[in-house]
């Protein structure tokens, strides 16, 4: 036997050169095809856009211009010193081939690649020389793979683009209903070269759960042998805690206990303590591999029981019932590579600031990189992780199987040291498809994939990461059997709203759990500028409604917009009133199902967007906070108190996702809109922790003499103001807006105090519609506060970060400074000109 050495890796991201090797479809005539210098890992189009051989693909109407690039034929490639180590096995490890690919050394043939994924080893031990080797990798168009699988298993359903179900891809790589299409190609995770002798851990899965005050940690170990029969072991040491086991031919499993550890908790219920792993594979007495790890210790459990309604479905993590308030996560860019540590840093502390405490990763993205996951468990965001299937049907060849297999393997094994992440979930809406949109008739015997979600997937969940909890798909009532959106049981997703009805109508849904609601609005303006350079911003514009992806996505937002708000001429009014919409919608939507005792958790979908674009996202492909950004910040707020229909009347309901019980001091004030009380209480209302508190609201209070010129206001003793109208804007008799104003420079920008001469509604501070050098303010100007109620006499204090001293008075103008009633549309004298009076 060699002499045993510890791994060593080398990094192949320098020296790599792009070309065209066989020109798609639509080419444009012309194109300058040298090579072009390739950032390693990358995507074609970034390496084209780079080059300056295309333009920015997501401005106007540029992306038809660019389908040509998928439907070619591409190469990467550079040159590798390589000079013997003395390992017995060298590998070349490629983490992310996307997706159709051959990789070539030294012209010779190592594999073909056809999942984006997963990673892809070869040995390269014989096949290396000493000095330069030519490697090159080959990415073939997936539109042929595309075409090869579906004139083997026929035309599989899906609800979005039709080409995704046929090959391990990132789905919305081929347009979704609020993103482009963009069909990448590249070595977009890191490739190296692994050199190593005797045995390398292949893979390492620290499971830590706990039981009263003590952590349990059980470590398995996947191993791969260069050959031989050495007697292998596996130590593992954590908190100064040592235990070792023999591996057997491929496996070796070490168990420990740590007394008295510290928990892991979610963001809100205590500290995100972590522990460092390290973990050594010895042959003899000699080292061989090495890895690290983190973990903290939690049990996670989902508890279904019986209630008035159905079943109840409630998270816990260590016996602590968790009220979940969070956003769906999909792929931050088009392109994932370019997002790095300090990206996904941004974003998810983004939805902590808007008080959320789960995100999750949805099923047409990718699993994200460990800079996702280990952001979440340092700050303590829950991470619900679907499996790679969405909205259609997929094959269920033995070829397909096969990949499916090995990268659910790898994706389990890979994050089951993240304690942040509490659950694995087998589907989006392909159970509910299979039910519901006509799939059975198209697929007739023919499986769809079902086998995924209730054999294969929760097998390999139960082998590799038995801590955590699967569910078969969402929505789902658990039972294939049982129609998978039951507000009665299980998980649902709430779209009836969107499509066919009044945001009011979330208030019709009793869920046990929603993992899926939401309603589209415009990014803010600066993004949409972005996008669409020309022409007013509204839905006449043909580039806006390109950048709208929604299904039949003008009707629903025009009759959206209706049932609230009067038509509006000017693009600017056009786009603060669909913002608001759809932060009011939200707000709504949010407020019920908190305010539901059953309800144990309210999932937005979405929080990020990858594109300029008409979404349902709170925060923009620039990083600009929309409205929603902020309406659920106070909607999510892990206190609060809203008012909510009641039997024959209104309520008063306190919601506290604390861990300990709530007194809530509550003024409720029913006003006219010229200041006048016409009626006040105190009220103390008891909310138990993690749950609510309900009082009916006296009649002096909820019921209105003046329903267009009355509004019910609630604030709860430093847990902010919330409020009530008894009819919908268009029926209010708002005062014209009038405010007074004052600016300040201060050390990050300006401070704004705003003081209200009228009845204001819904006031918002716009720091993208300020410029600089001729440029809007980047996404890091932010306002303090949006979507402010005031009465007349009422001061407020926001701050403008980023703004400058020149911007002192753009900042008091519109349309920097608006509200909802600075609209003539809607204020009191237009309302009685429409014949109202």
């Amino acid at each position: 036997m060699s002499t045993a050495s510890t791994r060593t890796r080398t990094e192949l991201s320098d020296g790599w050169q792009l070309r065209l090797r066989t020109p798609g479809k639509g080419t444009p005539a012309g194109f300058d095809d040298r090579p072009v210098a390739a950032v390693v890992p990358g995507t074609v189009h970034t390496d084209l856009l780079r080059d300056g051989r295309i333009d920015d693909p997501v401005v106007g109407l540029r992306e038809h211009d660019q389908h040509w690039i998928g439907r070619s034929t591409w190469s990467y490639a550079t040159t590798v010193a390589w000079q013997p180590d003395g390992a017995e096995r060298v590998e070349l490890v490629c983490e992310g081939l996307d997706t159709v690919a051959e990789v070539r050394l030294n012209g010779e043939l190592l594999g073909a690649t056809r999942n984006m994924h997963r990673t892809h080893r070869f040995d390269v031990t014989d096949r290396l020389r000493e000095g330069d080797n030519d490697l090159e990798v080959v990415f073939l168009p997936v539109h042929d793979e595309v075409d090869r699988v579906r004139d083997e298993v026929g035309l599989l359903p899906a609800t979005e683009a039709v080409h995704y179900p046929y090959v391990r891809k990132m789905a919305c790589n081929f347009g979704w209903d609020w993103g482009p299409v963009f069909v990448t190609a590249g070595i977009w995770r890191p490739i190296a070269l692994e050199s190593w002798s005797t045995a390398r851990l292949a893979s390492v899965r620290p499971l830590a759960t706990l039981v009263d005050t003590t952590g349990h940690l059980e470590l398995a170990v996947d191993v791969a042998r260069t050959g031989g029969e050495a007697d292998l072991r596996v130590r593992v040491t954590v908190d100064g805690r040592t235990a070792e086991a023999p591996v057997d031919a491929e496996h070796g499993v070490v168990a420990l206990d740590v007394d008295d550890v510290r928990p892991w908790w979610p963001i809100g219920f205590g500290e995100q303590a972590r522990y460092d792993v390290s973990v050594e594979l010895l042959a003899g007495d000699e080292v061989v591999d090495r890895a690290e790890r983190r973990v903290g210790f939690r049990t996670v459990e989902v508890v279904e029981e019986p209630d008035a309604v159905g079943t109840g479905w409630q998270l816990t993590v260590n016996g602590q019932r968790i009220p979940v308030r969070g956003f769906n996560w999909i792929p931050d860019t088009p392109f994932p590579s370019e997002v790095d540590a300090a990206r996904y840093a941004r974003r998810i502390d983004q939805a902590i600031a808007a008080n959320a405490n789960l995100l999750r990763v949805w099923g047409g993205g990718i699993y994200e990189s460990p800079d996702f996951y280990e952001h979440c468990d340092a700050t303590g965001v829950l991470v619900w992780q679907d499996f790679l299937f969405a909205c259609a049907a997929y094959p269920e060849t033995d070829a397909f199987r096969a990949e499916v297999e090995a990268e659910a393997r790898e994706a389990v094994a890979e994050r089951s040291t993240h304690p942040s992440l509490v659950l694995w979930n087998g589907n989006n809406e392909c159970t509910w498809g299979w039910h519901d949109w006509g799939w059975q008739e198209v697929l007739g015997d023919r499986p769809w994939g079902s086998t995924y979600y209730y054999e294969t997937l929760p097998a390999i969940v139960a082998e590799l990461d038995p801590t955590r909890p699967y569910l078969p798909g969402s929505p789902t009532s658990g039972d294939l059997a049982v129609h998978p959106n039951d507000d009665a049981q299980g998980v649902s997703h709430i779209w009836n709203v969107w499509n066919d009805e009044d945001y009011l109508h979330y208030r019709d849904r009793e869920p046990a759990f929603v993992a899926e609601f939401g309603f589209c609005g415009p990014a803010t303006h600066a993004t949409m500028r972005h996008g669409v350079p020309d022409g007013e911003l509204t839905l006449d514009n043909e580039a806006v409604v390109h950048h709208l992806r929604a299904e039949n996505g003008v009707h629903k937002l025009r009759r959206g917009l209706a049932e609230h708000f009067p038509e509006v001429a000017s693009g600017d009014d056009w786009l603060w009133l669909a913002q608001l919409n759809q932060a009011r919608a939200l707000t709504v939507g949010v407020d019920h199902l908190r305010a539901l005792e059953r309800c144990s958790g309210a999932v937005v979908w979405q929080l990020n967007d990858c594109w300029p674009v008409v979404s349902w996202a709170a925060v923009d492909s620039d990083e600009r906070l929309k409205p929603l950004w902020y309406a659920l910040r106070d909607a999510f707020a892990p206190r609060r108190v809203v008012v909510q229909p009641d039997t024959d009347g209104l309520a008063l309901v306190a919601i506290n996702d604390q861990p300990e019980d709530w007194q809530a001091g509550v003024v409720v004030r029913r006003v006219r809109f010229d200041g006048t009380v016409l009626a006040e209480s105190k009220v103390e209302l008891a909310a138990p922790a993690t749950g609510v508190g309900r009082a009916r609201l006296a009649d002096e209070l909820a019921v209105a003499h003046d329903e267009r010129r009355e509004v019910l206001l609630v604030d709860a003793d430093g847990h902010g103001r919330t409020s009530w109208y008894w009819t919908r804007d268009t029926e209010l008799a708002y005062p014209p807006a009038a405010w007074d104003t004052e600016v300040e420079v201060v050390d990050d920008g300006l401070r704004l105090r705003i003081t209200a001469n009228s009845f204001v509604r819904d006031l918002a501070v716009f720091p993208d519609r300020l410029t600089l050098d001729g440029r809007p303010l980047p996404a890091d100007a932010v306002a303090s506060d949006l979507l402010l109620t005031l009465l007349p006499g009422e001061t407020r204090e926001l701050t403008i970060r980023g703004a400058k001293a020149e911007h002192a008075d753009a900042v008091v103008r519109r349309p920097v400074l608006r509200a909802v009633n600075d609209l003539p549309e809607l204020t009191g004298e237009a309302a009685e000109r429409n014949g109202h009076e």
